[in-house]
């Protein structure tokens, strides 16, 4: 297959690079900055551009790779007509936003990736939607080639997924970030803290995250919880986040 990368950030990296180790044609590779569309090109075998209007349409897939907020952008103006198909990789953008184009669709990893780290995509789920059934499956044979988890979704599901994996990963990082620092001002390393994290993510891998929770909210130990926010006096945006996330927790019924 050839394929066109719009993007040269983690995604079109990862994406590219898997591509390109399976055989596949990666033919440009295309972002507002030649430097990095150069650097993602020379280890792709791919032409390099920087102005878009120099895109081919002889692609049988092009990849939008880029923020959310480039995605219209960039679609307005890719040449026109194209006869690939046109895929955005976005959680959080709706399918239509590519319905300009007569094949269209969506990739999307369900994974925060960096360009510079290798990561394995074989066990990272994929989000498959198509401009209709047939592009979808399309779509789902080519991702079968990187993944061994992608499976069909619509707009809606995707969003929910999107969300979902904000609260899981961007949300819990935060959150180590604050007992990092809450460690830090006790001379505590952050060491002591990566078994308990450890084993709360491996207890998720095969139960529900709320017959594994722990703790004093859990317990309803009221006398604890005050020592807490007693504590949390002098930062009242973390004594916030502690009394939000505990209501959560005790308005549960386990």
């Amino acid at each position: 297959m050839n394929i066109v990368i719009l993007g040269s950030g983690n995604i079109a990296s990862h994406i590219g690079k898997a591509f390109h180790t399976l055989g596949h044609q990666i033919l440009q590779v295309y972002s507002r900055n030649w430097a990095n569309a150069h650097a993602l090109a020379s280890v792709l075998n791919a032409d390099a551009l920087d102005t878009i209007e120099e895109i081919t349409d002889r692609a049988d897939l092009y990849f939008i790779a880029v923020t959310d907020q480039a995605i219209q952008q960039v679609a307005d103006q890719l040449p026109e007509p194209l006869h690939g198909i046109v895929v955005h990789c976005s959680g959080a953008t709706d399918i239509n936003i590519l319905a300009g184009f007569p094949l269209h669709g969506v990739i999307y990893p369900v994974q925060g990736l960096s360009k510079d780290v290798t990561a394995s995509l074989r066990d990272i789920p994929f989000g498959i939607e198509g401009s209709d059934q047939k592009i979808a499956d399309s779509l789902l044979r080519l991702t079968r080639h990187i993944s061994a988890k992608p499976f069909l979704c619509n707009t809606e599901q995707r969003l929910a997924l999107h969300l979902a994996a904000v609260f899981a990963n961007n949300f819990s990082n935060v959150l180590f970030q604050i007992a990092y620092e809450i460690l830090k001002e006790q001379n505590l390393t952050f060491d002591l803290l990566k078994p308990i994290i450890l084993e709360t993510a491996q207890k998720v891998q095969k139960q529900i995250p709320k017959d594994v929770q722990t703790g004093p909210a859990k317990r309803r130990d009221m006398e604890t919880i005050q020592k807490h926010l007693q504590f949390l006096m002098k930062t009242p945006h973390w004594l916030k986040i502690y009394q939000e996330l505990t209501q959560e927790i005790t308005r549960k019924k386990h």
